[in-house]
């Protein structure tokens, strides 16, 4: 059976009260912090009585030093105890991920890398090698080829534009391909 749907202006009522409530919980609260507050400092902070006389001025002094000390004694142990626990729990934290066995590898990316790269990488920066394949290679010479284009490259190009103007360079082009 499905509930009954609750009319707007009673929910709104409902959330009032419930503002009210926690309103008055939290000002309990407060108050009995404030409570526990004044008892702390009446036991640990008595009211100061102002000496008279020069001795009880110094035995006052050497009363707050030995309190100093005894709060900077317990504040290194403390801190000695703290990082203490937080290096042990540290550690159990490394032994629970030993004992579970399972670590989550990552996802590796092919990486593409030239022969000096990779020698560079493995030897350092210290050892300058480089592999030059192409310098093992048979040297082939093409001397005809060369030439051709030394020939090509020291004419003048204006001669060969007047040759092709007009009728008759056309009628050349065409019977040099011929």
């Amino acid at each position: 059976m499905a509930e009954k749907k609750m009319s707007l202006s009673r929910r709104n009522h409902l959330k009032s009260l419930l503002l009210q409530i926690g309103k008055s919980m939290i000002e309990e609260e407060a108050r009995q912090a404030e409570k526990e507050k004044m008892k702390y400092m009446e036991e640990h902070c008595p009211t100061p009585t102002v000496p008279t006389c020069m001795q009880e001025l110094q035995d006052l002094c050497r009363k707050l030093h030995k309190q100093i000390d005894l709060v900077d004694e317990e504040r290194y142990d403390m801190e000695f105890k703290l990082t203490k626990s937080n290096k042990e729990i540290g550690d159990l934290k490394i032994k629970v991920q030993d004992l579970k066995g399972k670590f989550k590898k990552p996802v590796l990316k092919r990486v593409r890398m030239s022969a000096d790269a990779m020698l560079a990488a493995l030897l350092g920066s210290k050892h300058k090698v480089s592999l030059d394949l192409r310098a093992n290679l048979k040297q082939v010479k093409k001397e005809v080829k060369d030439e051709v284009r030394e020939e090509k490259q020291t004419s003048d190009w204006r001669k060969n534009v007047e040759d092709k103007s007009g009728m008759d360079g056309r009628k050349k082009m065409f019977e040099a391909e011929a």
